[in-house]
């Protein structure tokens, strides 16, 4: 993603990708945005974001994508595909965690589009989701963020960091780019890239060589 200077920062941030589109999702489809929640849990450990996207697709290649075929899979299978993935640091917990959210949907909703469906409104979608052993308000930002355009009831708060990148590149309306503002903060900011950063001519933080 190099710098775009004859376009808008509104035009360069819809040309990055989002994570569920970089992991060939379509959350339009109930199957795909119970796979997106599966992938935000990854998402949200403080692990980097490729660890967390090899680590699902190895979930996917092994059909563990589906509550059921997660619980049928046991401990010792998702922590051999955690560590497939390179998440070591977290397989123990991460697998643990997994069997009980997946147990907790299946008793009590049946299916997450059932517990969207029981909510009331966005606040208390957030806190049903936060009910899950190990999701907590990163999880669930990361989830519903990316079902603004989807789930009328998805409506969570822009994150510290979004706010952080936007407050960065003057950017008021962050709602819909936060998706991009995310990615631009973990994979060129926290990095240091700024030299490749595709908004590096829009930027009041910029750490250019020397």
């Amino acid at each position: 993603m190099a710098g775009e200077f004859s376009l808008s920062l509104e035009e360069i941030l819809r040309k990055i990708p989002s994570y569920p589109e970089e992991l060939g999702l379509n959350l339009r489809r109930a199957e795909d945005r119970f796979k997106w929640f599966l992938a935000s849990i990854l998402f949200a450990k403080r692990i980097s974001s490729d660890i967390a996207k090899r680590t699902y697709r190895c979930f996917e290649a092994e059909g563990l994508t589906r509550p059921e075929r997660i619980l049928e899979a046991g401990w010792d299978r998702l922590v051999q595909v955690l560590d497939e993935g390179g998440y070591v640091r977290y397989d123990f917990s991460t697998a643990s965690n997994l069997l009980s959210i997946m147990r907790s949907l299946k008793e009590h909703y049946g299916s997450l589009e059932e517990l969207y469906s029981m909510a009331r409104d966005p606040e208390d979608l957030e806190a049903r989701l936060q009910e899950f052993k190990g999701v907590g308000p990163v999880a669930v930002n990361i989830f519903l963020r990316e079902l603004r355009d989807v789930w009328p009831k998805a409506r969570p708060k822009p994150s510290p960091i979004a706010l952080k990148i936007a407050s960065q590149l003057g950017l008021s309306n962050i709602e819909p780019f936060e998706s991009a503002l995310v990615r631009l903060a973990l994979e060129f900011c926290k990095r240091k890239r700024c030299s490749t950063c595709p908004v590096v001519g829009y930027c009041s933080a910029k750490i250019m060589p020397r």
